[in-house]
């Protein structure tokens, strides 16, 4: 079989401060941006990696959820539980940097796991982790 990841869905809740991000601290390309106000969903992706993307959505607008859902969606964005992404990079350093100098909310510096893996990571601005690791 020839299967690829196309697209990841992170809620946002600020979707012009998801954008700034997405686009101006990690430097993604914008793929997509539908609608308005709040109600906008983006696409945004690595720009040697045109075919996957990650969609930032409205979070729990599906008409089937319960207000008692959305209320816990609402917490577990807020406590950074509810969204997460893992992404890689050749210079761990550098981009953790680029990403703190924009006042990106800092959760771990670069540090090595005991699990052999060096990471950091960052909340986005919905209360979503974003891990960063290095790649070997």
């Amino acid at each position: 079989m020839d299967i690829t990841i196309h697209t990841s869905a992170l809620p946002h809740t600020d979707p012009e401060a998801s954008l700034a991000f997405y686009r101006d601290a990690l430097g993604f390309e914008v793929r997509t941006d539908v609608g308005q106000g709040a109600m906008r969903w983006i696409t945004v992706g690595p720009p040697n990696q045109p075919d996957t993307c990650i969609l930032l959505a409205p979070p729990a607008l599906d008409p089937g959820i319960t207000e008692e859902e959305r209320r816990v969606v609402a917490e577990m964005m807020a406590k950074g539980t509810y969204g997460w992404i893992m992404l890689a990079t050749q210079n761990l350093d550098q981009v953790f940097d680029r990403v703190q100098a924009t006042g990106a909310e800092v959760v771990q510096e670069p540090i090595q796991q005991p699990y052999g893996v060096r990471d950091c990571a960052f909340r986005d601005p919905a209360g979503n982790m974003v891990r960063i690791r290095q790649l070997p």
